[in-house]
């Protein structure tokens, strides 16, 4: 992915000053070149494409020679994502988004003078290594901040290791809610931005009979405990629940007992390449979106480029951001992507989260005079972008985002169209104190 020094110095490609909007960040943000110059050569990041062999090698390197380059001159990161295993699919692209940001950030003076320099760990998709690797990046590495995790349970895995060592995680995907930890931000949606809002889509114009499939963790099983009760309050029937292993494929027998049951759409949280599986199996059962819809909350772009997109054609997706979303920012973040890894690649919610994400850590950062833990989580609050999905900001109270919410239709090229969308960015509410079917839903965990 990460391409060699001539690459590395192409093209500038406009600024991302105005992201910045907190009076305190002063940094002018340009999207170019390639996202590893501040890392030794032989750091270079894996090839999405590649082997996961190369990956796990790349990956092992990179924790080894960002430790030696740090200095007084520079500030070290944590980078913590799937680059093998099941959820890599998902994951890879997120960590190169990361990349890119502090590329972009280190070619325009970096945060606070200093460089930021990169070290990146594998969670390999198990959320032992996940817990083993983010103790590591804290208290060996000593790093600023991390930005990582993907699966609900890979963060709940981190968790105590961030709060005792009073670590700072940005955590880049929508999530089930029913959290609000002191050392996490939420980059990706809480309930009320994607799970409530893509089922009331749903039920307006599909239909009150619903199916659930998911994979067995935490994030299918709570955001499915959540749907029951908006199902309730809104007078549907759940017609099925159905929990999968995560990396399972032989989707057969479920898909029969879709079929007896005859839904008006599958709400679907089934997460990395089971949906694979699903979807081909769908088709070849020759099921269709026009006679059972399909609602998802974990596939994106990414993920409709590893499916194919001749087997999601039609199905929906619940998400914030898409890469057809029609904001300038959008425009100048999706082309610098392409400019680093390849014209053939996507942008994606998680992807575009984990790119907000470091640039509104390094607003906090500069805000904050220092990279203190402390410091920074108090300057966070209230800090704007202007990022690629629209204005977004940080809600001190909850250490989560008021963002907009999309719902999209895959088309034949493998991108998601818009076909609702909130009119302004939505406030968080991770706990849905706002909705009163939802009382008692803290337990569902």
């Amino acid at each position: 992915i990460f391409e060699e020094e001539q690459i590395m110095k192409r093209r500038a490609i406009g600024t991302f000053g105005a992201w910045i909007t907190a009076a305190a960040l002063c940094l002018s943000l340009t999207a170019c070149g390639s996202a590893m110059s501040e890392v030794a050569e032989g750091a270079a990041a894996p090839d999405t494409a590649g082997s996961q062999a190369e990956a796990d090698s790349a990956s092992a390197a990179d924790g080894q020679e960002t430790a030696a380059v740090s200095g007084e001159d520079s500030i070290k990161v944590g980078i913590l994502h799937s680059l093998s295993g099941t959820m890599a699919i998902s994951e890879t692209s997120v960590r190169d988004a990361e990349l890119l940001a502090i590329k972009e950030i280190n070619e325009n003076g970096g945060v606070l003078g200093k460089q930021l320099v990169p070290v990146i760990e594998d969670g390999a998709s198990d959320n032992a290594v996940f817990k083993e690797k983010a103790e590591k990046l804290l208290l060996n590495d000593k790093v600023a901040t991390v930005f990582g995790c993907w699966t609900s349970a890979s963060r709940k895995a981190v968790l105590p290791a961030f709060e005792s060592s009073n670590g700072l995680l940005w955590y880049p995907v929508q999530y089930e809610g029913q959290e609000s930890s002191p050392n996490i931000f939420y980059i990706g949606a809480a309930p009320n931005q994607q799970i409530v809002p893509a089922i009331e889509y749903m039920n307006e114009n599909y239909g009150k009979k619903v199916f659930l499939l998911g994979s067995d963790y935490v994030f299918p099983r709570t955001a499915n405990a959540i749907v029951k009760k908006q199902a309730e309050a809104l007078g549907m029937e759940i017609v099925g629940e159905e929990y999968t292993p995560m990396g399972h494929t032989d989707y057969t027998t479920i898909l029969s007992k879709i079929k007896e049951a005859d839904p008006d759409f599958i709400f679907n949280t089934l997460n990395g390449d089971s949906n694979v599986a699903f979807f081909k199996q769908f088709k070849d059962a020759g099921l269709t979106p026009e006679q059972i819809q399909t609602c998802s909350v974990s596939i994106a772009e990414e993920e409709v480029k590893g499916i194919g997109a001749s087997y999601l054609e039609g199905h929906l997706v619940a998400w914030n951001y898409y890469q057809t979303t029609a904001t300038p920012e959008n425009k100048k973040f999706v082309e610098a992507y392409k400019a680093e890894y390849g014209a053939d690649r996507v942008t994606d919610d998680p992807i575009e989260a984990g790119y907000n994400a470091v640039y509104l850590w390094a607003a906090a950062v500069e805000k904050a005079g220092t990279t203190d833990v402390d410091a920074v989580k108090e300057a966070a609050a209230g800090i704007s972008l202007d990022a690629p999905e629209g204005k977004i900001t940080i809600d001190g109270e909850n250490q989560h985002i008021y963002k907009p919410v999309r719902i999209g239709m895959v088309n034949a090229d493998g991108l998601i169209d818009e076909v609702w969308s909130t009119p302004e960015p939505v406030k968080p509410d991770p706990y849905l104190k706002g909705y009163e079917w939802a009382a008692g839903l803290s337990g569902a965990q």
